[in-house]
């Protein structure tokens, strides 16, 4: 394993140091119970509150600025964090107007997420991402939040900043996630610091399809296809998720794992973009990068999301964060 490291025990702590100096224009570390907040937050707004294990960067952290999350609680490395930085992080970002956690399903950040809430003596509410249909509805966990957190927390965080209350900030978020679909692809696997190899193995020839953002396994190893077949078969999945039907707008996002360099990712942009284009479904807004990643996992994922005029406002608006920025 190669990794610019001192040591695993404070690969995070030192790494969170660096990002807060980095964007000290934007964000404030508190170091204990660890949590990342807004430097300038907006009295009176909805405070707009998510994390979960690191190795997703930016995904929370990068996140947290005007027009997105107030604060964010990074665990370790794939791990969830614990129910004292939520409560701490709330307790910091309140200012009067209740607090929405945005939370990945992973029965880690559930649970902590839960006990948080129930021990904060502000109004709560929690928005449930579960926009991976690479599984089944019925599955015993339920589906993986994934790539799509981003633009719960992006649209989210814009109608807070606007003014718009708690539970109807809740049910806006659960709108977004009813109307977004995202499944992955990995053509190699990530390292965790902590366990020093490859989470599972692949040949050169193989790609697993379906993975989540935690270097588990997908729905299956399958041998290595084109570009376009591996498009086709992501976009087919969204397409009968959200059963899009022509003329409808959507928000494309092709997501990169950590190890993917852009030139391929627009390149997948544009396969998938096409898809879209033949079946008449109008790309309207997009978004390409780097944004939930799985370390150094090499592989993307595709998000649709269905627009209206309401939700196009809000991805739209203003937004200052590490990762996101237009509009300002």
């Amino acid at each position: 394993m190669k990794k610019f490291i001192d040591s695993v025990d404070t690969l995070l702590a030192t790494s969170l140091r660096g990002f807060a100096k980095a964007h000290a224009d934007i964000v404030e570390l508190n170091p204990a119970p660890c949590f990342i907040k807004r430097l300038q937050p907006k009295s009176g707004k909805v405070a707009i509150i998510s994390g979960g294990g690191s190795g997703h960067e930016p995904l929370h952290s990068g996140l947290v600025g005007l027009g997105m999350l107030d604060a964010a609680c990074p665990g370790q490395i794939f791990t969830s964090p614990t129910p004292d930085q939520m409560m701490a992080a709330a307790d910091a970002v309140d200012s009067g107007a209740g607090v929405l956690f945005v939370v990945k399903n992973y029965a880690g950040d559930v649970m902590n997420f839960e006990m948080a809430a129930e021990m904060l003596s502000m109004p709560v509410a929690t928005v449930l991402v579960n926009d991976d249909v690479s599984l089944p509805k019925d599955h015993s966990i339920g589906r993986r939040g994934v790539a799509g957190t981003l633009v719960v927390e992006k649209i989210v965080g814009a109608a807070a900043e606007q003014g718009l209350g708690l539970l109807a900030c809740k049910a806006l978020g659960e709108r977004v996630v009813a109307a977004t679909a995202s499944m992955g692809v990995a053509l190699s696997s990530c390292t965790v610091p902590a366990l020093g190899h490859p989470t599972f193995n692949l040949a050169e020839d193989e790609m697993e399809m379906g993975v989540g953002i935690h270097g588990e396994h997908g729905r299956a190893t399958l041998k290595l296809q084109s570009a376009t077949e591996i498009v086709t078969q992501l976009a087919e999945h969204l397409q009968q998720e959200l059963q899009l039907q022509a003329s409808q707008r959507v928000l494309l996002h092709v997501n990169g794992f950590g190890a993917t360099p852009l030139v391929e990712l627009h390149l997948i942009y544009e396969l998938a973009w096409q898809y879209l284009q033949q079946r008449g479904v109008e790309v309207v807004r997009s978004l390409v990068g780097n944004y939930t990643t799985s370390l150094d996992m090499a592989g993307c994922s595709l998000t649709v999301t269905v627009l209206d005029d309401e939700l196009i406002q809000y991805w739209d608006a203003p937004v200052n964060t590490a990762a996101l920025r237009w509009g300002c």
